[in-house]
């Protein structure tokens, strides 16, 4: 996926729309649990992975985030702030707020609505179902050694049902803004 470009369209299906775990990936028998990948040698995120349920929902309103991800050279452009400290699981699924290993530079357009849509579809999925499960995999895609992702891939599995089942890539991309991806550094158009 590094080597994808951008070609107008923000989300793009992955491997049909099916996402790609194992029935051990799937499995209810620990209970609900979140895990998230050590940052690599550039100090970049990498894959953070769950079994979201209604029990790791937080309950807390958020406190600000004060974490600078790599490529983080944020700068106001026409309609906002070009970039977020976006987090790869989203806050509302598991309350994972200023953790550097769960937050990355994402611009407005990736961040939302293209990931929170998806994380929406999955709270809204849970708060029906209290005792249903999401198994959730975000990854960062980094191209070389360059600081600002790409993008990122998002799967998503209800367990026991289809209502929540996708695998999408979404581009790190805003409109009207060129980016380095070597160093997250921007050029309005």
């Amino acid at each position: 996926m590094a080597k994808l470009n951008y070609s107008g369209q923000n989300e793009i299906t992955v491997n049909h729309n099916n996402p790609e775990f194992s029935a051990s990936d799937l499995s209810t028998a620990h209970g609900a649990w979140q895990t998230y990948g050590q940052l690599d040698s550039l100090n970049r995120v990498t894959a953070a992975n769950a079994l979201l349920n209604q029990s790791l929902m937080p309950t807390a309103k958020r406190a600000e985030l004060t974490w600078d991800p790599t490529g983080w050279h944020n700068k106001k452009i026409k309609s906002g702030w070009l970039y977020n400290r976006s987090h790869l699981i989203g806050y509302q699924l598991t309350g994972q707020n200023n953790n550097p290993r769960n937050l990355m530079t994402g611009t407005r357009e990736l961040n939302a609505p293209e990931m929170l849509a998806h994380e929406d579809d999955i709270a809204y999925y849970l708060k029906q179902n209290p005792h249903g499960y999401v198994r959730y995999r975000v990854t960062p895609i980094f191209r070389g050694n360059e600081l600002l992702a790409r993008g990122v891939q998002l799967e998503a599995q209800s367990i026991g049902s289809n209502e929540i089942h996708f695998n999408v890539y979404i581009f790190n991309v805003q409109s009207g803004v060129t980016l380095n991806y070597a160093d997250g550094t921007s050029q309005i158009n």
